[in-house]
């Protein structure tokens, strides 16, 4: 099998149910979000401080890959089995929220991103994660889209920035409070 196909030379590719549309549309921008967000959580995975997370980020890339087949997909025409979220894994992320919160000392301020390059590469995912969320709620607006994706990209962003906290943490790296300037 060939990586290229040329399909897409004109600007314009297929969804899963055979439906083309051009490579600017909310649909790609969606799923394309998605998928760079999957390879941010990799970076983050990747880092020495998160090899005790590195199955639990793992599991989250599966579950990104499942929200981006699912955006792939045309809701109209698709006839394809696709994986799917549950519920479950919402409150897994809740879960590993709460554990991390609970592990780190008390939140008083806005954080800024920075303190360790591993966390400024967690606060990266985040961002990303949040721009995913904020593409595919524009997405549902017109047309069909699961709304546990969106609970859970939210739910995923509030992960992220809990772990971004426990990455600090565990790195003892300086976690600046935000002072704004009046």
């Amino acid at each position: 099998m060939k990586i290229y196909t040329k399909t897409g030379d004109k600007g314009t590719t297929s969804l899963i149910g055979g439906t083309r549309v051009a490579k600017s549309h909310l649909r790609i921008e969606s799923y394309g979000t998605v998928d760079e967000l999957n390879a941010y959580v990799g970076l983050v995975r990747d880092q020495e401080v998160n090899k005790v997370r590195a199955d639990f980020l793992k599991e989250i890339q599966d579950r990104l890959f499942t929200i981006g087949s699912s955006l792939a997909s045309d809701p109209e025409k698709s006839k394809m089995k696709i994986p799917d979220l549950h519920e479950e894994d919402v409150v897994l992320l809740e879960q590993e929220i709460d554990k991390m919160t609970a592990e780190v000392p008390p939140l008083r301020a806005f954080v800024l991103p920075g303190g360790h390059q591993s966390v400024s590469f967690c606060h990266v995912a985040r961002c990303v994660c949040r721009r995913a969320e904020r593409l595919v709620i524009r997405l549902q607006e017109e047309s069909f889209v699961d709304e546990l994706i969106i609970k859970y990209l939210n739910r995923l962003s509030d992960y992220l920035f809990a772990l971004c906290r426990k990455m600090t943490y565990e790195l003892q790296a300086e976690e600046v409070a935000w002072k704004p300037r009046m």
